[in-house]
């Protein structure tokens, strides 16, 4: 079940004042200084220490959350109570806002959930220097995205552009920066407004106007992989017809057949555009709560792997495309499984 989102007046109102309320209650409490002893506890000493870092880093996101939320205020006034919130230089001040907060949080995720990243081959955007990109990635785990974000913003200096549920305006932090930046926020087909776009729309408005600094990241699956899902979208494609597709989707084990609605759509926008598909492990089995409590500290090692594919390598017709989309993803497909066999010889000879 998911709660409907209220309207933006009541979460600028209620929500986000809420959250900065919040945060400045918990700082001064003698509960927070347990807190950071614990925190600093769940770093120095072994051991899991569950409970203790769930209390640290919901206390860090919560005072993580109010502080990009003032900053956001005080962009808001500078830009003259949002009459020029819209130009370019205050779209740039947004970004910056965003690297440094990421920068922060992934900074705090490393040491208390002992979480590390690491990019095989760096080719998230390298080898289409100059060049706006689509960015197609599997969508697996936890913060997957924010893990893309930040790698386009910190480490690959893209100003990424993102089509995400609606349902993570909830989010003060995250429904007031990414609503002043360039960002479709879908909602399920089920619970859309008559006239509202959907993904493949929404993917294609983003898309028009892509530039050299720009990516867009586009989650072809729509969700993560669950076997009911998987299958789902197999016995789709065959009732489409596509019973060849449906073929080969049934050979992705480790990846779902990807929609190809808003990736069509992307390419059709800005044939300018590269594309650089990636793949990545480590977050797999973390699906729900109790997974992640369970893996609690995490101490994931996640690699990241992208594919670049310049726009003259990029197909034009339309079956051919979405051919070459289901290709690149089944290559996701192998090189999950192989890195995983790798993984899994490295931990036996150890």
């Amino acid at each position: 079940m998911t709660w409907r989102l209220p309207p933006r007046l009541v979460r600028r109102l209620v929500l986000a004042p809420a959250m900065v309320l919040l945060a400045v209650v918990l700082i001064p409490t003698t509960a927070m200084l347990v807190i950071v002893v614990g925190g600093l506890l769940a770093w120095i000493l072994p051991g899991r220490l569950r409970l203790v870092r769930i209390i640290w880093m919901a206390s860090f996101y919560v005072i993580w959350d109010a502080a990009c939320l003032v900053a956001l205020f005080g962009l808001w006034v500078g830009s003259g109570f949002g009459i020029w919130i819209r130009r370019p230089a205050f779209e740039r001040a947004h970004y910056r806002l965003a690297r440094r907060m990421l920068q922060l949080f992934f900074w705090q995720v490393r040491w208390t959930l002992r979480l590390e990243i690491d990019v095989v081959d760096a080719d998230l955007g390298n080898v289409l220097t100059g060049t706006p990109i689509v960015v197609a990635s599997r969508h697996a785990g936890p913060g997957d995205s924010f893990i893309l974000v930040h790698a386009l913003l910190n480490w690959f200096d893209r100003r990424p552009r993102i089509v995400l549920k609606d349902t993570l305006q909830w989010d003060p932090a995250i429904d007031v920066l990414l609503n002043r930046l360039p960002t479709q926020f879908v909602t399920p087909r089920k619970a859309r407004r008559h006239g509202a776009p959907g993904q493949s729309d929404a993917v294609g408005g983003l898309a028009r106007d892509l530039d050299e600094h720009s990516a867009l990241l586009i989650f072809p699956e729509g969700g993560n992989v669950t076997p009911r899902r998987r299958l789902a979208r197999i016995e789709t494609l065959r009732s489409q017809g596509r019973d060849d597709l449906a073929a080969q989707a049934e050979q992705m084990v480790n990846v779902m057949a990807p929609h190809s609605g808003g990736m069509l759509a992307a390419l059709e926008q800005a044939p300018q555009a590269g594309v650089v598909f990636v793949g990545h492990t480590g977050l797999d089995d973390l699906v729900t709560v109790h997974d992640i409590w369970r893996a609690l500290p995490v101490d994931k090692r996640i690699v990241m792997k992208g594919w670049s594919v310049p726009p003259t390598a990029i197909p034009r017709d339309r079956e051919a495309q979405e051919q070459w989309l289901f290709d690149s993803w089944q290559r996701t497909d192998e090189w999950i499984a192989a890195h995983e066999a790798e993984a899994i010889a490295v931990r036996a000879r150890a």
